[in-house]
């Protein structure tokens, strides 16, 4: 059966709410999955499965809430779609990896909500959505910003958002989960 490589991204993680890597890599692996990889203590992890995606999130999800108490959203675009989150991104002049973040969204932002967004940028910050994907670029910096600070509320959809440097080195994973 053809196996599919699964980025996992959780909503959330980080602060006080946590997802142990090495319990979490355990679990995927007794769960089943093949490859179970995690990337730094902030809600990244890869696998290999045979299930949809559908199914690989809904297994997912049921063994972090019973092993972790963990609860929130989890995408899983597959490595090809994540290639694509690359290949799309619309600020490629960009060269400092914190300072350019991709978020998936879980659905289409209301105009609205982007041009209120927008609308409270400072200099050179910049958002721009591609194929449900956010990506904000914020030269001054992601945790000073007030314009990214607005963007998880404002933007209206469910989504999760990781910097430059990550969305990079999960394909890398990705890659070597697939041996490429």
């Amino acid at each position: 059966m053809k196996q599919t490589t699964y980025l996992l991204l959780f909503r959330g993680v980080g602060g006080a709410t946590q997802l142990p890597v090495a319990a979490l890599r355990e679990a995927l692996t007794k769960a089943g999955f093949t490859g179970a990889t995690t990337y730094i203590n902030s809600g990244n992890a890869l696998v290999r499965s045979t299930l949809t995606r559908e199914k690989t999130i809904a297994k997912v999800a049921k063994l972090c809430k019973e092993h972790f108490g963990f609860d929130k959203a989890i995408f899983a675009p597959t490595a090809a779609e994540w290639q694509a989150v690359i290949d799309n991104n619309p600020f490629p002049e960009v060269t400092v990896g914190k300072h350019l973040h991709a978020a998936l969204l879980a659905s289409t932002p209301k105009r609205e909500a982007v041009e209120s967004i927008r609308a409270v940028a400072v200099g050179e910050e910049r958002l721009a959505i591609v194929n449900d994907v956010a990506y904000i670029h914020t030269p001054i910096g992601f945790g000073t910003s007030k314009f990214a600070a607005k963007f998880d509320k404002g933007i209206g959809v469910v989504n999760t958002a990781r910097n430059w440097n990550t969305v990079l080195k999960l394909m890398e994973l990705a890659r070597g989960l697939e041996g490429k």
